[in-house]
Parts: structure tokens; C-alpha cells; sequence
């Protein structure tokens, strides 16, 4: 029960922690709940096993999953599917308290409706749209992606097409996306239209390295170079050649998406405590966390954040730290940016407060004898539920819990735990 309320504690923390999420699928985000829905409204679609399949959230296999895209595809053939699955993603990010989203996805079209590609791209921005006019607090941009599996020719006609939205969709379209089966045809094939892309002015968020053996491709794709990396598992394997890509990266501080989750439900990473997040982080690289697909992989950013917090030992303060750098990784302008940096400022001192009423019962029952030291607060640990103080004056509770607000625990077993 007590380690139940503890995760339950922290998870609260994560959800107030105003986050921006930078790699996410459209399409890959349809929750269970919108698959309901999508469902409901087509009832002459036979679906083997797709309520069993879609009620099993985080329990299911990575078979599971694949068959969850292949039921997306099956219930999101209209333009109304569209609007529909953007807003209710939008909104389940807005309730997890993103504020800032970039969703990315490949322009589909269907014959059997008459959705086409330009119509599918207006139905997004139109979704993203009646967020903004129904008021929901988050500010929502598009990368439009590529898929590799579609091959060169059709990466050129996309290249066009988010050319065109770039200049006409008031800023919301802001980049490009290459993604897909990373066994799909080479990197060199793609070189043209993303370089061509770039010179348009749209940001190129590649994903890299996803699988091991990619050195030739990942080098040729860094050229360019992309202004962010999706996933980059292997970018820093032990295979020949890894450790120019990891300078060519470290070089270009081109930030990395980070998708943990995600990762080991798809198996390119064996375990949490193993994930690439921990290479680059020791390093002091920019490092975005990210869901990529939450409603497959049924997750949130909140328990991404948390997930890697815990594997990594990172205290909360680390994690606002990461939160709020990953404002300077966007492709959204750098008004955005300050905006988004103000944003972030006005919501610290309640969270700031929450973390004190968190932490001080906890502190107020397991420490004793403490003696204020400027404007820090040394703490020695005991473990007698009387509680003395050095000035010879009790305190009560809330002062001490004030107290606590911005300074450092000087003992040493605690002397990584900062509070701002």
C-alpha cells in the first residue's frame, strides 16, 4: 500500500509537470477509448479479436500492438474518423498536462471515401484548429511525415505538400518527419527531397538508428544534418563507426527523442536500466522524452517521465530541468519558445508548493536538530519521532515545510536532493 501511494504521489507530481511533447504518431496515439468510439460508429467491420485486443492496454504483446495499427488503419478511412482521432488526442495530451505538442504524421488517402492526402493534412489543422477555439491549454503544431516504405518518389510528392502547408497553415505545419519500416529502402534515397525540405525551411526530425547495422545510413542522414533524432537507439553501439556518429551528433547538439516505452515494448532495447537515455544524459546532451505512440503502447508523458526518473534515479528538480529544456528543442519560433519559457516560470511555485507539502511530513517525522545556515538548511537524519531544534523554540508545521522551499539537504546521503 505505501509503495502504491508512493507511486501514486509521484505520478501527481508528473501530470502537474507542464511538459512538450515532440515525438508522437497521430495515429499511434488513438487511445482505447477512441478506438471505442471509431468502433461503435462502424458496425459492419469485422474486426478477429479487436475489442480483445484494444481492452488489453499495457498487457499487450508486441503482436498485439502490431495488430492495434492494423485496426487503426481499418477504422480511420474518413475524414470525420480524422478530425475525430486528432481532437481526442489533443485532448488526452492537454489532460496530461502537455502544453505544448507536435504531432507528426504521414498524408494518407482512400479510395473507398475519397479522402486524399491534401484532405487528410486539412482535417488534421482543422482538428488542431477547434482545440485552439474550444480553449484547451495547449499550443499544437504538425510535422508531416514521410514513410520509407512509400519509397523516394512519394517522399518528394510529401516534400511538396508540406512546402505548401508550410507557407499556408499560419505556422502550424513546421516540419517533416522521416519514419517507417528503418528496414524500408536506404537513407541515400531519401537524401534529395530532405535536403530539399530543409532549404524550404522545414525542421527534419529523422528517425535513426532504430535498429542495429545502420552506420552507413546514419552517417549519410547526419550530413544533412536533421534538427532533431527520433529514437537513436544504436547510434552508439560498439559496432565500427559508432564513435564518429556519436561526435557527427554531439558536434551538430542535435537533440534525441527518447521514447523508453516504446522501446522496450518493440524489443530494440532489452531492458529500462539498459536505455540509450542514460548514455546520452551522463553527457550533458540534449535529450527530449517522449511517447511516440501512447495509445499502442498504452502510456502517457507523465509516466514516461516517471518511468525514466526512476530507472535513472533522477530527482524532480532533474526532471523540470528536462521538462523545461526540452522547450529549446520545438520547431515552432522563438517567440513560441519564450512564451512556452514564461509559461513553464508562472506554474513553478505550485508545483514548487506541492512538492513541499509532499515531502515535509516526511522530512518533519525522520529529521531532528536543525540548525538554518543562511539560506540553506542543514539536516541530520535520526530516526526519534521527537522532534528538537537548535534555537530552542519549537516550530510548526508549515514553517518548516517553508523552510524547505529552495534550499539543499547538506547530509550526505541527501545531497542530491535539490528543491528550487
Amino acid at each position: 500500500m505505501a509503495a502504491e501511494r508512493d507511486r501514486e504521489r509521484e505520478l501527481r507530481f508528473y501530470r502537474r509537470l507542464p511538459k512538450a511533447e515532440l515525438h508522437a504518431h497521430l495515429n499511434g496515439c488513438i487511445s482505447s477509448a477512441t478506438m471505442k468510439k471509431l468502433m461503435v460508429q462502424k458496425p459492419n467491420l469485422q474486426i478477429q479479436n479487436g475489442m480483445t485486443v484494444i481492452d488489453k492496454g499495457k498487457k499487450r504483446t508486441l503482436d498485439e500492438c502490431f495488430q492495434m495499427f492494423q485496426i487503426i488503419y481499418q477504422v480511420t478511412t474518413r475524414t470525420e474518423d480524422i478530425l475525430l482521432i486528432t481532437k481526442d488526442v489533443i485532448k488526452e495530451f492537454a489532460d496530461d498536462g502537455v502544453k505544448y505538442l507536435e504531432l507528426r504524421s504521414t498524408p494518407r488517402e482512400e479510395n473507398s471515401t475519397g479522402m486524399t492526402k491534401r484532405m487528410y493534412v486539412e482535417t488534421v489543422l482543422e482538428g488542431i484548429k477547434q482545440c485552439q477555439e474550444e480553449g484547451l491549454d495547449i499550443d499544437v503544431r504538425l510535422l508531416i511525415a514521410i514513410n520509407r516504405r512509400d519509397g523516394p518518389e512519394v517522399a518528394k510528392q510529401t516534400v511538396k505538400l508540406a512546402e505548401e502547408f508550410l507557407l499556408s497553415s499560419d505556422g502550424v505545419v513546421v516540419g517533416l518527419d522521416l519514419s517507417g519500416d528503418p528496414t524500408a529502402g536506404h537513407g541515400r534515397d531519401f537524401l534529395e527531397p530532405l535536403s530539399e525540405a530543409k532549404k524550404a525551411g522545414l525542421k527534419l526530425a529523422l528517425h535513426l538508428s532504430e535498429i542495429p547495422n545502420q552506420e552507413e545510413e546514419t552517417k549519410i542522414l547526419l550530413g544533412l544534418p536533421p534538427d532533431r533524432i527520433g529514437h537513436g537507439t544504436f547510434l552508439n553501439s560498439t559496432a565500427a563507426g559508432s564513435e564518429e556518429i556519436v561526435s557527427l551528433v554531439q558536434q551538430n547538439h542535435i537533440p534525441i527523442e527518447f521514447c523508453m516505452t516504446s522501446n522496450i515494448k518493440s524489443q530494440t532495447v532489452p531492458s529500462c536500466d539498459k536505455h540509450h537515455f542514460g548514455y546520452w544524459y551522463n553527457r550533458g546532451h540534449p535529450a527530449v522524452l517522449c511517447t511516440d505512440d501512447k495509445g499502442v503502447f498504452a502510456t502517457d508523458l507523465s509516466q514516461e517521465y516517471e518511468l525514466v526518473a526512476k530507472t535513472f534515479n533522477l530527482t524532480q528538480s532533474q526532471m523540470w530541468d528536462l521538462s523545461y529544456e526540452s522547450i529549446n528543442y520545438i520547431f515552432a519560433s522563438n517567440a513560441v519558445k519564450s512564451k512556452l519559457r514564461e509559461q513553464w516560470c508562472k506554474l513553478k511555485p505550485a508545483l514548487t508548493h506541492e512538492i513541499m507539502s509532499t515531502y515535509s511530513s516526511f522530512y518533519f517525522f525522520k529529521f531532528y536538530n536543525c540548525t538554518f545556515l543562511g539560506s540553506q538548511l542543514s539536516v541530520p537524519i535520526a530516526d526519534p519521532p521527537d522532534i528538537s531544534f537548535s534555537t530552542n523554540h519549537r516550530m510548526n508545521y508549515n514553517f518548516v515545510s517553508l523552510q524547505f522551499a529552495g534550499t539543499k539537504i547538506l547530509d550526505d546521503r541527501f545531497t542530491s536532493k535539490r528543491f528550487w
